[in-house]
């Protein structure tokens, strides 16, 4: 069953690179340029308050390093 799948699945691929060309992947050793806009600097903002820990097993999670209140980000304030 999961044969046939990725069979129709690659065959699907097949058709869309026929129509639209191969994949572009650019230039990999330019770097990514961001907007700053005012989201994204909110954004930035709220992350610095967490730290990424990593238990045992390698899973990477968000613990907050202090309380800052809210944020302009917080959506259940407004």
């Amino acid at each position: 069953m999961m044969g046939r799948r990725l069979e129709s699945f690659q065959h699907v691929t097949e058709r869309l690179q026929y129509v639209f060309g191969p994949a572009t992947h650019g230039d990999t050793d330019t770097p990514v340029v961001h907007r700053h806009d005012d989201f994204e600097t909110a954004s930035e903002e709220d992350l610095k308050n967490f730290d990424v820990e990593t238990d045992s097993e390698g899973h990477h999670y968000a613990v907050r390093n202090n309380d800052p209140g809210p944020t302009s980000t917080d959506y259940s304030m407004k």
